[in-house]
């Protein structure tokens, strides 16, 4: 499905704890550049064709389902982030502080590893193999 607007941007929303600490951690160290704020609720960011929404708990994403439950960040799905030299990128990260889910694992396709956000959500870095 498009849209007559749709300018080939896919949009993403991650449930975050603290708007404005995510949106220093998405531009300060994973390359995205901000598009709106309107703290403490709600920002986009965007990193080439990729518009990350961060919600936060006073957005209308955060609000309770009619069943009671509560939507919250975390979980394994996941944006993926394609990188030229991920044990570059890892030791980059790693000097900032940033926490992993897992170490660098080599696969078919190419070598990935999984970091989180501030609110716990999960990014993947990935290097594709080169044949």
């Amino acid at each position: 499905m498009t849209s007559p607007t749709d300018d080939g941007t896919v949009s993403v929303r991650y449930l975050v704890d603290d708007v404005a600490a995510a949106i220093d951690f998405y531009t300060t160290h994973l390359g995205f550049a901000s598009i709106s704020t309107f703290l403490p609720a709600f920002a986009d960011v965007r990193r080439g064709n990729l518009r990350l929404l961060l919600s936060g708990p006073a957005s209308s994403a955060g609000r309770a389902m009619p069943d009671g439950r509560r939507p919250h960040p975390g979980g394994w799905n996941r944006i993926h982030l394609i990188v030229a030299d991920i044990d570059a990128e890892v030791t980059r990260l790693r000097g900032a502080g940033i926490a992993f889910r897992s170490d660098v694992i080599t696969g078919p396709g190419g070598r990935q590893i999984v970091l989180d956000d501030p609110a716990g959500n999960p990014v993947e870095l990935f290097e594709p193999a080169r044949h």
